[in-house]
């Protein structure tokens, strides 16, 4: 599962592995921005959906003004993609959120149900893979962007001021205390202006809040229990905090969330639980987010297996990045991803 992004220690994907701060502001330029690389993007310019500019952008590292509609969007963040793909803008660079099996293409992470008609034929470079030190910023100038969006992201000031010496750059929000802890309505409010995209953004962000609003309406039991979502990583239980964007998609559908798990975690989006600390995901429902294999290493665990809610048949497995690819959706929270997301959970919540 992808930790890794998402993770503080080397997230295990997105939940994959965890890049540090501190490493981003490390310059890779050992890349391979090469002169064949930049005519073969030549060959796919990414699309321009127009918008509203000038814009300015205020930001966690200041602000950032953009003259014109951007043509050529690199992709810093690990889930911005999909936002800005939402837009009709296909980004030219983007970072590999979950690791692509070896040799197989397309690239998995343009191959999603909720974002693969979007994509098309259209193939973006990688410029980080998640569990990189950093972006690579070679590549990056390589492809000769004219705005670079770092929303869901952790990069620090000396990050951003090499991005910004490329091209102009959007961070994450100016109210975000801790990286990947925004709300998804507002990174995705925050990418739709930097797009010219203002008003389309908000009127997304309330479709997609009207179906939260009808599945919490359409199950009140929901709300009368508290639920965790959950992954199996380092042969530890992770739970994810409430301000996770998984955390906040189940109490946008009626759950209440675990705040314990909060105090744990210490501002981070999630925890490794110790063994006797395993009584805090024993609420009553666990949704656990993991690949087959790891979801049958969880089953097998004495101390989970143990649990109340794990003998009465209250956890949902939802498989990450196999099959439909629930997790995944989950854990990215885009406007893209959330309606399937939704649906998805829905079902699984329902189902027993």
């Amino acid at each position: 599962m992808l930790l890794d992004r998402t993770t503080p220690t080397r997230s295990w994907r997105r939940v994959a592995a965890v890049v540090t701060a501190a490493a981003l502001g490390v310059g890779l330029l050992a890349g391979c921005g090469s002169d064949s690389q930049g005519k073969a993007d030549d060959k796919a310019p990414a699309a321009s959906a127009g918008g509203a500019f000038p814009v300015t952008v205020e930001h966690a590292f200041g602000s950032t003004k953009i003259t014109k509609a951007p043509e050529r969007v690199v992709s810093v963040g690990y889930t911005d993609d999909q936002d800005i793909l939402a837009f009709g803008i296909k980004p030219v660079g983007m970072v590999d959120q979950y690791p692509n099996p070896e040799g197989k293409t397309p690239d998995i992470n343009t191959q999603w149900p909720w974002v693969k008609d979007q994509w098309g034929d259209a193939r973006p470079e990688v410029i980080m893979k998640n569990g990189d030190a950093g972006p690579n910023y070679e590549k990056i100038a390589a492809l000769r962007p004219d705005l670079i969006i770092a929303v869901y992201s952790e990069i620090d000031r000396a990050a951003y001021d090499k991005l910004s010496k490329i091209a102009p750059t959007v961070g994450r929000t100016k109210a975000e205390k801790e990286p990947f802890s925004a709300p998804w309505q507002d990174n995705a409010e925050h990418i739709a202006k930097a797009l010219g995209k203002e008003k389309e953004g908000k009127a997304m962000v309330a479709g997609i809040q009207e179906k939260l609003d009808a599945a919490a309406k359409a199950h009140p039991e929901f709300a009368k229990q508290t639920a965790v979502p959950l992954s199996w990583y380092d042969n530890s239980v992770a739970p994810f905090t409430t301000t996770d964007v998984r955390g906040r998609l189940l109490t946008g559908i009626g759950y209440q969330g675990d705040t314990e798990i909060d105090k744990i975690a210490g501002g981070k989006f999630y925890t490794k639980l110790s063994p006797e600390r395993m009584d805090l995901v024993d609420v009553d429902r666990i949704f656990v987010i993991n690949d087959k294999a790891d979801q049958e290493a969880l089953k097998k665990s004495k101390l989970f297996s143990n649990l109340k809610a794990f003998k009465e048949g209250r956890v949902s497995y939802l498989l990450d990045s196999e099959g439909p690819a629930v997790g995944a959706a989950i854990s990215q929270g885009t406007l893209l991803s959330m309606p399937y997301a939704v649906d998805e959970l829905v079902k699984a919540a329902a189902a027993k």
